[in-house]
């Protein structure tokens, strides 16, 4: 039977965590067993790089209230329905103390919400308390649902790639973001892959953003082998797979330091570009490795918010582009037709005198 409630302190308030002893990462044979309450007490540990990472942004919640095993699934239905193992959480719930703020945002359908918006830890270990172990904040603050000001480079290892095939891509894109005059915070997705942020004036519009993402991962397609941009699964081969759908609207990247549904509970690490490089097994950041890790060296993305840097380089390379002929690519299959958009369907089963020049349909 499951013990009483604890408190965990998470800067200056106590928050109640339920049923603390409830196992949410069985052990492994290289990570011991995770409970609720090890879940939250981690999230007050690092506490300044988690609030770092979501302050003041709209926050999906993941949350595996039975916990995380083989077996289960995440269902991709808003709320997860009653039999749900686990599910996205894109609306405040209810029931949530004084000190918990949200943030109203709008979907591609556009339709809005209000979702959890951290500012203090305690909000995250409240969160905890209520099963999320996942974090997937905007790329905006509260104040504008409209202006990014996060650029997101997302790059996922499919087919036979590996995390190392990341790492090395990784490295080239330090050397364009250098190039343009930029500067890129990577960390580990906690699962196979690379993500590298870089904070942007709050110029320009989501649209902006995600065309800078399409730009920036075709000039890595140029730059070296073993990276693609190919929307559709049947086209990417074993490649790294350049995600720039995660500059869209409502589509989130697990943050920094949140924990994810994976064996031995991984961490999404930052890392300094040179420890990255020295990497071999991403799996060494846990929830019982990082808290140490974290008072040790401190936050690798403590600088993030110094500089905010200018779109514009990155979108002359989407211009170029267009001047190759290179334009729009798909969006996520939930989303409206949006302006320019090729067609939204498999190219081995497209037929091409079904679709007019603008990738609209003909019936």
């Amino acid at each position: 039977m499951a013990s009483d409630a604890v408190h965990i302190q998470a800067g200056e308030r106590s928050v109640r965590v339920s049923s603390p002893d409830r196992v949410i990462f069985e052990e492994t044979d290289f990570s011991p067993m995770v409970t609720k309450a090890m879940v939250a007490q981690y999230y007050a540990d690092v506490a300044d790089g988690i609030v770092r990472a979501l302050k003041d942004r709209p926050v999906t919640l993941e949350r595996w209230p039975k916990g995380v095993r083989e077996d289960m699934e995440l269902s991709t239905r808003q709320g997860g329905g009653r039999d749900a193992d686990a599910f996205y959480q894109k609306r405040m719930m209810r029931g949530a103390p004084d000190f918990v703020e949200s943030a109203r945002v709008l979907f591609p359908s556009g339709r809005r919400a209000d979702e959890l918006c951290v500012t203090e830890v305690a909000s995250v270990v409240w969160a905890a308390h209520m099963g999320a172990i996942t974090f997937h904040p905007w790329a905006m603050r509260r104040d504008d649902n409209d202006r990014p000001d996060e650029l997101r480079i997302d790059l996922d290892p499919y087919g036979s790639t590996s995390f190392s095939d990341a790492v090395r891509v990784a490295g080239v894109a330090r050397e364009l973001l250098d190039e343009l005059g930029t500067r890129g915070f990577p960390k580990t997705s906690g699962n196979r892959g690379v993500h590298v942020y870089v904070r942007i004036e709050r110029r320009w519009t989501i649209t902006d953003v995600r065309h800078a993402a399409i730009a920036f991962g075709r000039e890595l397609e140029r730059r070296t082998h073993g990276v693609t941009t190919a929307w559709w699964k049947e086209e990417r081969g074993d490649n790294i797979f350049v995600d720039f759908n995660q500059n869209a609207r409502d589509r989130t990247i697990a943050s920094a330091y949140s924990i994810r549904p994976k064996p031995g509970a991984p961490v999404s690490m930052p890392l300094t570009w040179e420890e990255l490089s020295e990497v071999d097994d991403p799996r060494q950041f846990t929830v019982h490795t990082v808290p140490a890790l974290l008072a040790e060296r401190g936050d690798a993305m403590a600088e993030i918010d110094d500089v905010a840097h200018s779109l514009e380089p990155f979108l002359a390379l989407w211009e170029a582009d267009l001047d190759r002929g290179l334009g729009e690519m798909p969006y996520p299959p939930d989303y409206p037709k949006m302006p320019g958009e090729p067609p939204r369907v498999q190219p081995s089963k497209k037929v091409a005198e079904h679709w007019d020049d603008e990738g609209n349909r003909i019936d």
